[in-house]
Formats: structure tokens, C-alpha cells, sequence
């Protein structure tokens, strides 16, 4: 971990670099982001409707608040007043909720869909329903929307019974906390541990990994997949056993597990085959495809071959609105608010959705991205777009698009430190 002093009124650092590391920020200003975090945990537990997240607000305001008041009651120049901040707004944002929500059995209706697949996977030798029985139950949360790797968090619970170490949660944020913090590290961010613990406990993460998670674990490998694609920062020249390029393998290999949890992450690997393609040829863009293909072929392929209606049902027709039971997710943006309105709004819905695709589709093969930070602007465009136009959609899948732009801004800026 980089350690550099945080000095009261200091802004550690050139113009542009003063928050390479959490230690550099002057102590007021990172005050002043746990208060902020402290009223909207407050705001949530006031104002929420649902009672697992008014919890939420309660444990996360007090951890936030406490948080703030030990970095402004912090004299020395040591990060320790820091480190008891982190460590203060991480229990109280996420340790404290997540396992007393573990060990109660409470939890958002998305993680009963993975335990329930998980048990169906167990007894039955699939994750999904078949088509005749959805039609037959019209239930909206019998469908299963998630890929086959996202029913392996539930398989603890399925083989080991409800106990607060199997709940799917607890392994969302594992997986969560270690990818994300490795993509900083590969990236070339500073400080990588303090920021991966400051962003695991803000309300972004911490809310969402809380109550369900399902998102957390697919946009943390997706950070890594792009930082995978990053070469090395340079410091002092070549660093013996240091790799000097893209590792297209490793890449594959993230972005191809993403994409066997998610659908969410498929725009990611179409621009991270753009990218190298322009940038390493055809030998490097071959073998990044070969893995990713092959992951999904192991993950996705023995489902896709046993019941591959079940798995277009469950994971395409689904989330677009094309069953007799509508998804869950219904918040009030455009593409809903569109689809509401009837058969020819949800088809105007799709449309647009079609054609915001095919405009960044368009935009890759006329101005196809160069560096990582281009690549990765164009994938938070992407998902923006996906998310607003979507006919199924919630503001929570604006997680993507932030974590993504977080993750850039923090390991660019350590690059540029470098």
C-alpha cells in the first residue's frame, strides 16, 4: 500500500493529482465526502420504502457519521485517523447490515432467485425453469434473468443449508472487494487498498451489496478485464519481470466470466475486442477471443445445449418484456416509461434501444478506441444508454457506469503520479 502523509491543509501532490491516494486529500475534504454519505444514509432511512433498506440507512448514517468525526479529531500526520475512518464507514456501511441481513434471512427478492436456481441446479441439473412451467405458474420471480455462473453463489446455500457464511451476499462482496481492488493494482492505482475499502463502503456499493449485490461482483470483474488490457505505468523504465503489454489472456478469461454472469457485461467484450484489435493485432485479439469464448462455451454451453428455450426465456425475453410476466424492474425512466404505455411503446422502446446499440456499434468500427480510458469512456457511454432505453430497468444499474468512471479517475490518476 502507498503511504503518503496526510498534512492538515494539504493537498499532497501536483494540480490533478492530489487524490492519487486517500492520504493526500486534505482531511476536510474527505470529511466532508463520509457527511455527505452520512445525509444520505440518513435520507434513506428516513424516506426509503422498503424495510431492509431503512436498516441500511440507520447502520451506514451512524458508520458514515463516526467516520467523518475521526478524520476531523485526527492531529498526526500518520493515516491512522484515516485507516479508523475506513474502518468505521466499512463496518457500519456494509459489515454490520450485510451480516445481520445474512443471519436474519433477509433479503431483496434477486438473491431468492439465485438460491432457488441453485437448488433447481442441484436437484435438477439446470438453473431454469423450463418455458410450459413459467407459462403455467405466470410468477415474475419463478424466471431466473442471471447466466449460469451467477447461480454459483447460491450453491452454498443450496448444499449447505440457511446459514449466514452461505448467503450469496457474503461472496458478492468477496469477489467484489478482491477484483476490484486487484484492478486498481494492475491499473497503476495508488493507495489501492484504502480506495478499494472507501469505494466498497460508499452508497453505491455498499447499499446494493447490502439488500442484493447481484451487479457488484460482474462490475468489479469487468474493471479488471480493462485494466487487464492496460500495459504496466512506467517509473524508473522496465521493470525486470514486469509484463510490457496488453494480457489479452488474462483479459479473456475476466471479461469472459462477467459475461457467463451477466448480460450486462457483453458490451465489454465487444469493446475490448475493438480495442485490441487497433491496438495489438490480430494475434493478441485472437487469443483474447479464443478465451473468452471458451469460458462462456464451458459456463453457458451444457445449459445452452440441454434447454436453450429455457435459457433465451429466462435470460433474454425476460428482461426485455417479451414474457407474459413482466421484470421487476420498473424505474421511471424512458425505456419504462415508454414501455407502459402500451404494446406500441414497449415495441419504440426496443427500437431505441436497437439503435443506441448499433450507434455504438457505429462508432467503433469510425472512430474505434485507442487506449484503455477511451475504451472504457465508450463502455460508460454504452451501458448509460442501454440502462436509460432498457423497457425493464432501475437507477441501481447505474452502478456500472459509475464504478467504471470511478475506477478510470483513480487509476489514471495514479499512472499520471507514477
Amino acid at each position: 500500500m502507498s503511504v503518503i502523509e496526510l498534512k492538515p491543509g494539504s493537498s499532497g501532490g501536483g494540480r490533478g493529482l492530489a487524490w492519487q491516494s486517500l492520504t493526500a486529500i486534505r482531511r476536510r475534504w474527505v470529511a466532508a465526502a463520509f457527511t455527505v454519505c452520512a445525509v444520505y444514509g440518513g435520507a434513506v432511512a428516513l424516506f426509503a420504502g422498503l424495510p431492509l433498506h431503512r436498516f441500511w440507512g440507520v447502520s451506514a448514517g451512524i458508520g458514515y457519521l463516526l467516520a467523518a468525526v475521526a478524520v476531523l479529531a485526527w492531529r498526526a500526520r500518520r493515516p491512522s485517523g484515516l485507516d479508523l475512518a475506513l474502518a468505521l464507514s466499512f463496518c457500519g456501511a456494509l459489515i454490520v447490515p450485510l451480516l445481520w441481513m445474512a443471519a436474519a434471512g433477509k433479503q431483496q427478492p434477486e438473491v431468492t432467485v439465485i438460491i432457488n436456481s441453485a437448488r433447481m441446479l442441484v436437484h435438477h441439473g439446470t438453473p431454469y425453469q423450463s418455458t410450459a412451467a413459467l407459462s403455467a405458474a405466470h410468477r415474475r420471480y419463478d424466471y431466473d434473468p442471471y447466466l449460469p455462473v451467477m447461480t454459483l453463489f447460491g450453491l452454498p446455500r443450496g448444499l449447505g443449508g440457511a446459514r449466514m457464511v452461505t448467503d450469496p451476499r457474503i461472496w458478492f462482496g468477496v469477489i467484489f472487494v478482491a477484483a476490484f481492488g486487484l484492478a486498481l493494482a494492475v491499473a497503476g492505482g495508488r493507495d489501492w487498498l484504502r480506495w478499494t475499502a472507501f469505494i466498497a463502503a460508499s452508497p453505491v456499493i455498499a447499499l446494493e451489496l447490502a439488500v442484493g449485490g447481484t451487479d457488484v461482483p460482474v462490475l468489479a470483474l469487468m474493471c479488471l478485464g480493462m485494466a487487464l488490457l492496460w500495459m504496466p505505468p512506467r517509473q524508473a523504465g522496465p521493470v525486470p519481470g514486469e509484463p510490457s503489454r496488453a494480457r489479452p489472456v488474462l483479459a479473456g478469461l475476466a471479461l469472459g466470466v462477467a459475461a457467463a454472469m451477466k448480460a450486462t457485461a457483453w458490451p465489454a467484450l465487444v469493446i475490448a475486442f475493438v480495442l485490441l484489435l487497433v491496438t495489438e493485432g490480430k494475434r493478441a485479439t485472437i487469443r483474447f477471443t479464443l478465451t473468452a469464448l471458451a469460458v462462456c462455451a464451458v459456463l453457458i454451453g451444457p445449459f445452452a445445449a440441454i434447454s436453450p428455450g429455457a435459457l433465451v426465456t429466462n435470460t433474454i425475453s425476460f428482461p426485455l418484456g417479451l414474457t407474459s410476466s413482466r421484470s421487476p424492474a420498473a424505474s421511471p425512466l424512458p425505456g419504462h416509461l415508454l414501455a407502459a404505455t402500451g404494446h406500441t411503446g414497449h415495441l419504440i422502446a426496443v427500437g431505441l434501444l436497437a439503435l443506441a446499440g448499433l450507434a455504438v456499434a457505429a462508432s467503433l468500427v469510425v472512430r474505434p478506441p485507442r487506449t484503455v480510458p477511451s475504451a472504457t469512456w465508450r463502455l460508460i457511454l454504452g451501458l448509460a444508454l442501454m440502462f436509460t432505453l432498457a423497457p425493464a430497468t432501475r437507477f441501481g444499474y447505474y452502478l456500472y457506469p459509475v464504478g467504471l468512471l470511478v475506477w478510470l479517475l483513480i487509476a489514471r490518476t495514479g499512472r499520471r503520479a507514477a
